[in-house]
């Protein structure tokens, strides 16, 4: 069959689903109520906000760096214990290593409810059941990153080569065994590229946790934005983009280095 006839043939399908997608679109925006009259008609609020963050309130530093230092530390600390968490979890969750589909299951489905909760609710949560602060913070991304990396690893591991499992399997090695000594050297670069992808993921979204009551930078955040302390807030976000760029810049050190 040639190529013109094979376009042909799936114009209309192509076009059936460019329709549904228009269609879809105009849905949601009749739900959500948008209109762009009203998105340019705030230009002049636009700009008076970008003029007053153009001129950031340097004095203003000094107040959030030990913020700014506690969100890193949100991040590093949850992103470190929810990887300790989910590698063994990981293990159960594929019968390379649970032997049992029923386990391996079961896992699974846990692991997807997990991961279906949005970190923000998680840490609103928390926030009304343990206090507001750093601590609770650092709990919400080590759920998040338990439910997160989880499917990563154990993904990594439906994927490895399976001579040295059967190996250590027919001298009669345990699961325990075969999942350290055949598994786990496997997947070991999937596992520290995951890791530090995940943290940058984590110091970004501390941000947000902050502005719920779970500690760090976005305390002082949604107080300048509360304030209207636009310059303060420029501050803020040039601290934090400042942050980010350390953090992938060591990440893709790390990669090259240990990788």
């Amino acid at each position: 069959m040639r190529l013109s006839d094979t376009i042909h043939r799936r114009l209309p399908l192509h076009l059936a689903f460019a329709a549904a997608f228009v269609l879809l679109l105009a849905l949601s925006g009749a739900t959500v109520g948008a209109d762009t009259g009203r998105l340019f008609g705030n230009l002049d609020r636009a700009g008076n906000v970008i003029g007053r963050m153009l001129s950031p309130d340097w004095s203003f530093l000094p107040s959030v760096l030990p913020a700014l230092r506690e969100t890193v530390q949100m991040a590093i600390a949850g992103t470190a214990l929810g990887t300790a968490l989910a590698l063994p979890v990981s293990f159960l969750a594929t019968t390379t290593v649970s032997g049992s589909r029923v386990v391996t299951s079961a896992v699974r489905a846990v692991l997807n409810i997990i991961r279906t909760i949005p970190d923000v609710l998680v840490a609103s949560l928390l926030v009304a059941l343990v206090s507001i602060g750093p601590f609770t913070g650092m709990l919400a991304i080590t759920v998040f990153t338990f439910g997160f990396i989880s499917k990563l690893f154990y993904e990594a591991i439906d994927t490895i080569h399976h001579g040295p499992v059967e190996s250590l399997a027919s001298v009669g090695a345990t699961r325990p065994q075969i999942a350290v000594h055949a598994v786990l050297p496997q997947i070991m670069p999937n596992v520290v590229s995951y890791t530090l992808y995940v943290l940058e993921i984590n110091v970004r979204a501390s941000i947000v946790l902050g502005m719920v009551g779970a500690g760090g930078v976005g305390v002082p955040l949604q107080s300048a934005m509360g304030l209207t302390r636009y310059d303060r807030v420029a501050v803020i976000v040039i601290a934090v983009f400042a942050v980010v760029l350390v953090i992938d810049a060591v990440s893709a050190w790390a990669r090259r280095r240990m990788l």
